[in-house]
């Protein structure tokens, strides 16, 4: 099956400097001309990269006589990883040669001079044709220049657990139309099973992206207002998709359809959602990603060998049932060289192996990511390496993109802010979006905001 997927451009959250978030390579040496320092996220969703990269390593390292791939996992949550990212890109001894770059932190990156621009050594790559081109874009910033190779992509949508849908009564399959079907699905949930938390809608400053990204996003491009206004550059403000999604998420916490707003908050969540409430079946919906899969299976962070038969997938609904019908959202990670890399030849080699086609499709089936590689996107191991790729595959016809500007990583914090000060009572949705707003044409200016409708 041919996939023609387009990817994501761009997010990113706030650069807060937080606690926890530090590594065992605080004190490593920098990477000389012999030596390439690789710098990735391990924790939660994202501990494949941890094989894929030791394997890399050994290979290339067998292939250049000499050099030393210095390995330099973060383990800490979304914002902390970019956050110490940065901090490493501060000093000649800690800046990395290679890195896991989010493609919706490449933009604003490349404002701050992290990244080198790719353009040159992607020409002479041939495997650079096999990448869809919405793929390329995802790496690509403001200047026009690349600057990120591709890894994956990745849809979301419910994931339901069908054992406990129907100790409940509720058919299935599940195929709900609108938020209030999502919504009576959670209540009947809660009142025939109290023990179990009926939705998991990530909210919140502690989830960072994840918040903005899957909970909040996942829920205004359902509506009939967005974001941004690509035609006029320009941020909306004043929308009523934006107060009804905020709404949304004041239900579930308000009638205790979610998690606790203290369990919501918890930056390891991530972690529990898939390690144990799911598997344990303490949780029986979640708006969540085409990769949990991949953490399920024998290979992954929390094998579950039932997990194809508990679980099973629902496209999250627009909100009315309008046109199309459906919503999702996309995103994605780079491999991208540090402007600062003594070895930036070295470096790209590196990329060009780890991404070749044979890693490549090692990774996405790992990592349960959608192939933006044409050869691994019609191979006959990667297709029937996770029964839910087939799914999250199709639903790529629904799917959105966040806005690929410099300053999306700003607005997001905004947004995880206006989640934050909703589910826990401190302000009503209109207040909430009304604040967001504010803070909104503060970051931008005012001439770069336009009123919906």
């Amino acid at each position: 099956m041919r996939l023609r997927v387009s990817v994501a451009v761009g997010m990113a959250a706030s650069m807060v400097v937080m606690a926890g978030c530090g590594s065992d390579s605080d004190e490593a040496e920098g990477s000389g001309s012999d030596t390439l320092k690789v710098v990735y996220q391990k924790f939660g969703n994202f501990t494949q990269a941890d094989e894929h990269f030791t394997q890399v390593k050994e290979d290339f390292e067998a292939e250049h006589d000499g050099v030393t791939v210095e390995l330099v996992p973060i383990e800490a949550a979304q914002n902390d990883y970019f956050t110490k990212l940065a901090l490493m890109h501060g000093s000649e001894s800690t800046a990395p040669d290679v890195m896991y770059e989010d493609t919706f932190m490449i933009k604003s990156d490349v404002d701050a001079g992290y990244l080198l621009p790719l353009d040159d050594y992607l020409a002479e790559w041939d495997d650079w044709d096999q990448f869809y081109d919405n793929a390329k874009n995802a790496g690509v910033g403001d200047d026009g220049s690349t600057y990120g190779v591709p890894m994956g992509t990745d849809t979301r949508a419910l994931w339901y657990n069908t054992e406990l849908f129907e100790q409940a009564g509720i058919s299935v399959p599940w195929e709900p139309q609108s938020w209030d079907d999502v919504l009576d699905t959670a209540r009947t949930i809660q009142q025939e099973l109290p023990d179990v938390i009926p939705l998991n809608v990530y909210s919140g400053k502690a989830m960072g992206e994840a918040s903005s990204m899957q909970g909040f996003e996942m829920l205004l491009y359902g509506t009939e207002d967005r974001l941004y206004d690509e035609e006029s550059q320009s941020w909306i403000t004043g929308s009523q998709g934006f107060v009804d999604s905020l709404g949304f998420i004041q239900t579930i916490f308000d009638e205790g359809l979610a998690p606790s707003p203290q369990e919501a908050l918890d930056p390891n969540l991530g972690n529990t959602v898939t390690g144990q409430w799911l598997p344990e079946g303490r949780l029986a919906i979640a708006l969540d990603g085409s990769w949990q899969g991949g953490n399920w299976m024998e290979s992954g962070e929390a094998p579950w060998p039932e997990w194809n038969d508990v679980m099973a997938n629902a496209a999250m609904p627009t909100q009315n049932g309008q046109d199309p019908g459906a919503v999702s959202m996309s995103g994605g990670w780079t491999l991208a060289v540090g402007a600062g890399s003594k070895a930036p030849d070295l470096a790209f080699e590196f990329i060009t192996m780890a991404l070749d086609q044979e890693n490549s499709r090692s990774y996405d089936v790992e990592a349960s990511q959608i192939a933006v590689r044409e050869d691994v996107a019609e191979d006959s191991e990667y297709i029937d390496a996770n029964p839910s790729f087939e799914f999250f595959s199709e639903i790529v016809e629904f799917t959105h993109f966040r806005p690929a500007t410099s300053d999306y990583p700003q607005i997001s914090n905004e947004i995880q802010v206006a989640m934050e000060s909703v589910m826990t009572g401190q302000q009503s949705p209109e207040e909430a979006a009304a604040a967001y707003d504010s803070a909104v044409e503060r970051i931008v200016g005012a001439d770069a905001v336009m009123s919906a409708g």
